[in-house]
C-alpha cells in the first residue's frame, strides 16, 4: 500500500511524503503506482520556486518538504496534488491511503 501524508501549517501544505508500493499489479503494469508517480513528478515540475523545497523522488519513498516560505502558486500546486492523490484513493482504497496532519 502507498501511504501519502500531507502536513499543514496555518492551512498551507508544508510537506507531502509518499511511502510504499501499491502492488495492485505486476511491476511495470501497476496503474496506481503510475498515477501516483505522474502526479508527484508533474506537480514538482510545476513548482515555480523549487528551491523553496527539499524534493526527493525515489521509488517507494518520495517527499516534497518546504524549507523556506513558498509563493502562493506553489502552495496551490501542492493542494492540486493532494486533490489528485485523493481522487486515486477513492478509486483504489485498497492500494492508497491519504493522511492529512496539522492545521
Amino acid at each position: 500500500m502507498i501511504k501519502i501524508t500531507a502536513s499543514r501549517n496555518n492551512g498551507k501544505i508544508t510537506s507531502l511524503t509518499v511511502k510504499g508500493h501499491a502492488n495492485s499489479a505486476p511491476h511495470g503494469e501497476d496503474l496506481v503506482c503510475a498515477a501516483v508517480s505522474s502526479i508527484l513528478v508533474g506537480g514538482c515540475n510545476a513548482l515555480k520556486e523549487p528551491n523553496c523545497f527539499t524534493i526527493k523522488l525515489n521509488e517507494g519513498d518520495a517527499s516534497v518538504v518546504e524549507i523556506s516560505h513558498a509563493n502562493e502558486h506553489d502552495y496551490e500546486v501542492l493542494e492540486v496534488m493532494l486533490v489528485q492523490f485523493k481522487s486515486v484513493e477513492e478509486t483504489s482504497p485498497k492500494f492508497l491511503k491519504v493522511i492529512e496532519k496539522g492545521n
